[in-house]
């Protein structure tokens, strides 16, 4: 038991469900013309907190999708600790956002993607499983990994062609 919920909750169904609404987020980065990376934070069933990349729109580096998403979800619970909540991010979350993780104690992180350049859920570092934090959250992976992917590479790709990025 993690924050009141028991290790690996989640019904396949819910887990896609909501990563669905993770990757709606990230189609509004998209149209925005920011990295299309989208986060919804889920409690009790439903959803409490929704972010999508932002930097190019804000130009703050800080404006990452799980990082909107954890501000969101905060200010519904009136508490900065995240219990028995559930992150959903379409690409595993960098060094700065699971740092956030931990210190907001979300106990459940499930992500798309994978990052090989940046993501510190296993990828290039793992920062939720490190036993020296006083937080560590169960780590779903590969949910609509394939959707997830297929936008990123489409941003990418429409990028190149307009000569950015």
């Amino acid at each position: 038991m993690t924050g009141g919920l028991p290790l690996g909750a989640g019904s396949i169904e819910e887990d896609e469900r909501f990563m669905r609404a993770a990757l709606a987020e990230a189609g509004e980065a998209f149209e925005a013309g920011d990295v299309p990376v989208g986060a919804v934070i889920v409690h009790e069933g439903r959803v409490i907190g929704r972010g999508r990349n932002q930097r190019e729109l804000m130009q703050d580096p800080t404006a990452h999708a799980e990082m909107v998403a954890l501000t969101a979800a905060a200010e519904f619970l009136r508490s900065w600790r995240l219990l028995d909540c559930t992150l959903y991010v379409t690409l595993e979350p960098c060094v700065m956002c699971a740092g956030a993780i931990v210190l907001g104690r979300v106990p459940r992180v499930v992500y798309g993607a994978g990052d090989p350049k940046a993501g510190a859920c296993g990828s290039v570092y793992d920062v939720l499983a490190d036993k020296r934090l006083n937080h560590r959250p169960v780590v779903e992976r590969g949910v609509l990994e394939f959707e997830c992917s297929a936008v990123l590479k489409a941003f990418f790709q429409a990028q190149r062609a307009m000569g950015k990025k």
